[in-house]
């Protein structure tokens, strides 16, 4: 049994005519698709959906003479039916399945006699080609070698690199401002009531990695109705977290600060239509979110702001926090990738079915960055049109690096461990695609981020001689001044 995919090259009967490509899984053992659309032979669509092609009686005589027929699945095999349309007259066969794609299996032996091409398509793509090229529709099949390397992972790169290293700055800078008003008894009560930060532990960092796995397989086997929790939670959190980092800037432009008083409390005007601005930018990702052509850019931009906020408002007391919480999350993420699929029954890892939508939901978990492939191949009309990118591949190496930036204020060392884990996250990231690319199939990215940040944080800090403070963290902070 083999499942390849290709393409189905569709041309409408227009002047000049409009084209477009469709998915289709085809058996590479019973015919062999060629790669390019050079000196292609396209043939006139005949849609005969409304019969499964299991007698020739369902057919008129002649109708199939030298075209390419699409057919409905079901009632009979893939081979019976290759076999009846051949017989009358059809150069290709392509059978529409309403149901996900799957695999073209069939015992051959009996039907050495059939050799027409044989593909399976999507019901709804031969109604979306009769709605976009009308009822007069020429196509052919190839199928294009799977590019080494999409350049949309340099755009998912440039994104996962600057949400750290800012994330991290904002992190530093709020570190700064706290350690400020300490040494300052007059601000120290206004910075406390303006303080946000949440503190982890050792033991709610192993509290956090429990819950991520009970909500994974949660997911997993409730999917279709906790995924809307999940994007009512993204809408409401990324809302806020717009909010927070817009607000953040604006409140470094001395203009506009006009304020209005409501219940005894008074706030800038410009505050206000802000976060409208954030909550309407959340409303119209939540309505629109199935929209490929341009949702991704609203959803990433939501997503950065997340990560962003998260990483700075999330705070690691120590390194050795940092350890146990990557550690455990490298753990979680190997595991639910790489052993689930030998505990499932369907032979697939719980992640993987979590991240596409298990048993074919087309709605999608909002918790990556998104791209659309830049480069053309049957693989992004039928799996992935986008590279992924987890917000945990950002976030969890991220607070790492917030660490390290708090940790440089704190003891004045000039950026030396922000810049070197920094640098580090960003050959992780490298590490990773290279990976990806060579064993084409997707990667736990903390498999690779997680020993190259805490590697290189534990390598300066060690060649410092700060191995001791770097690990004990906040312990030594009451003696800074300004």
């Amino acid at each position: 049994v083999a499942a390849d995919e290709g393409i189905l090259h569709a041309s409408g009967s227009g002047v000049p005519p409009v084209t477009k490509d469709y998915c289709i899984i085809y058996n590479s053992n019973w015919v062999s698709l060629p790669k390019t659309l050079d000196n292609a032979t396209f043939l006139t669509l005949e849609n005969l959906t409304s019969t499964v092609l299991c007698s020739s009686s369902e057919v008129p005589s002649g109708l199939m003479k030298d075209k390419a027929v699409v057919v409905m699945r079901g009632n009979c095999t893939f081979l019976e039916k290759a076999r009846i349309a051949q017989s009358l007259g059809a150069k290709m066969l392509l059978i529409a399945s309403k149901s996900r794609l799957s695999a073209i299996s069939d015992n051959k032996t009996d039907f050495e006699d059939v050799t027409l091409p044989i593909a399976l398509i999507r019901y709804n793509d031969i109604v979306d080609m009769q709605l976009v090229l009308g009822n007069e529709v020429n196509v052919t099949l190839y199928s294009p070698p799977l590019p080494e390397f999409d350049y949309s992972m340099v755009v998912i790169f440039l994104i996962a690199v600057f949400t750290v290293a800012l994330g991290g700055y904002w992190s530093g800078v709020a570190e700064l401002e706290n350690l400020k008003a300490v040494a300052s008894p007059g601000e120290r009560e206004t910075r406390r009531k303006k303080e946000e930060n949440v503190t982890f532990t050792p033991v709610t960092v192993i509290l956090f990695v429990v819950i991520c796995c009970v909500m994974l397989v949660l997911l997993y086997f409730f999917y279709r109705w906790l995924v809307y929790v999940i994007i009512s939670v993204f809408c409401l959190a990324s809302a806020m977290s717009l909010y927070n980092c817009l607000a953040a800037l604006i409140g470094e432009i001395p203009i506009g600060q006009c304020r209005v008083t409501c219940c005894n409390k008074t706030i800038e005007v410009r505050l206000i239509f802000l976060a409208v601005f954030c909550i309407a930018a959340a409303v119209v990702w939540a309505v629109f979110r199935n929209e490929d052509r341009w949702a991704w850019i609203l959803q990433d931009i939501l997503g950065v702001a997340f990560c962003l906020n998260f990483i700075k408002t999330l705070k690691m007391p120590n390194f050795k926090s940092c350890v146990i919480l990557l550690g455990l999350l490298l753990l979680y993420d190997v595991f639910f990738v790489f052993i689930t699929p030998f505990i499932t029954k369907n032979g697939a890892s719980i992640m993987v079915e979590v991240a596409a939508g298990p048993f074919g939901n087309s709605e999608k978990l909002p918790v990556v960055i998104r791209v659309p492939r830049l480069e053309h191949s049957a693989s992004t009309l039928c799996d992935l049109p986008f590279s992924l990118l987890g917000f945990g591949d950002i976030i969890v190496p991220g607070l790492l690096v917030a660490y390290c930036r708090r940790f440089d204020v704190q003891t004045r060392s000039s950026s030396v461990y922000y810049i070197s884990c920094t640098i580090a996250y960003a050959v992780g990231m490298v590490l990773t695609f290279v990976v990806l690319a060579l064993m084409k199939m997707g990667q736990p990215a903390l498999l690779y981020l997680v020993p190259c940040t805490l590697i290189t944080s534990s390598l300066v800090a060690w060649r410092r001689k700060e191995m001791k403070k770097f690990w004990k963290g906040s312990s030594y902070q009451v003696g800074w001044m300004p």
